[in-house]
């Protein structure tokens, strides 16, 4: 009916195989519920459904709707207290009309994932519906999960798990899995998986790891050839509400519980300027390279604000 912006009576009721007098009934009930049907009277007149008015039902594919599902669980666990109910309320009402199929997968979907706060990522996620699918529902039935995948470098590798949580972080979706060819446990980015196989394989695991600090740990330093270590004169609380758990793993010095050692990983130039404003007082253990790099910056700071130099144009 879609085909059509106006239709007239007359071929309303042929098309529905119904009376004219039963489509302007129909017409009147559309209207009491909140739809703008708009009438224009004439040889040329007829019925058209306009813009606005109350939600009409929609009309997704399979793909659509575990999406929807997806993106409605991302947000109730990320958002403020009224955004995250008024979603889950949302995704309620989808699970409730899902085919069970549908109603399956995203209930697994719900069970196996835990996110990791990543303010500001600008990064989007390209990870397949489906590929996420298989894998929640094979970390729900704790089956043997196969797959393709390519790491940072491009290296392409058959990979053979065990799953057992999707983490998102940001907009990027991770599988925590040990890993049966390097018998441990591994992080794997999502949309970097391809051609997953289930073979139903099941298996009972005998150990469960924090997997949201498994991925945290390998976003903030496990990604990162320099690795510096930093102490800070605050006790853990403290130092931990400044360090997102991606930037740095933050941890109580065992020498003096009033202090905390952070590990940072990244490149020197942006390891200084992190520090540069981190808000608590802190000393870098290692690497002195990092110190040097430092003071150049504060260089650089003191020279850019002496006063010495003075804009184009004033006397």
């Amino acid at each position: 009916m879609s085909s059509r912006s106006t239709w007239q009576s007359a071929g309303l009721a042929e098309q529905l195989e119904i009376t004219e007098r039963s489509v302007r009934r129909d017409i009147t009930r559309l209207r009491d519920l909140g739809y703008p049907v708009h009438s224009v009277s004439g040889r040329y007149g007829g019925y058209s459904l306009g813009a606005g008015g109350r939600l009409p039902p929609l009309l997704l594919d399979d793909d659509e709707a575990v999406s929807i599902a997806v993106a409605l669980h991302d947000v109730s666990q990320r958002s403020e207290q009224l955004v995250a109910q008024s979603a889950l309320s949302a995704l309620t009402k989808l699970g409730q009309v899902l085919p069970a199929s549908l109603r399956d997968r995203v209930a697994a979907l719900s069970t196996v994932v835990v996110g990791v706060p990543r303010p500001n990522d600008p990064s989007p996620s390209s990870s397949n519906v489906d590929v996420l699918m298989t894998i929640a529902l094979a970390c729900s039935r704790s089956e043997r999960l196969r797959f393709d995948y390519q790491t940072a470098g491009g290296v392409e590798s058959s990979r053979s798990v065990e799953p057992y949580r999707l983490v998102s972080v940001g907009r990027r979706w991770y599988l925590v899995a040990f890993d049966l060819d390097r018998v441990d446990w591994r992080t794997f980015r999502v949309d970097r998986i391809d051609r997953t196989r289930n073979n139903g394989a099941r298996f009972v695991r005998v150990e469960e790891p924090d997997a949201a600090a498994l991925v945290a740990q390998g976003l903030a330093v496990g990604a990162h050839e320099n690795i510096a270590t930093i102490r800070v004169a605050r006790p853990l609380e403290i130092t931990a509400s400044e360090i997102n758990p991606t930037t740095g793993i933050a941890t109580a010095d065992p020498d003096d519980p009033a202090y905390t050692l952070v590990e940072i990983g990244g490149d020197l130039d942006w390891l200084a300027r992190f520090l540069a404003g981190f808000p608590l007082p802190y000393e870098v253990i290692e690497p002195p390279e990092l110190r040097d790099e430092l003071r150049r910056l504060g260089e650089v700071l003191v020279a850019a604000n002496s006063g010495e130099h003075r804009a184009a144009g004033t006397d």
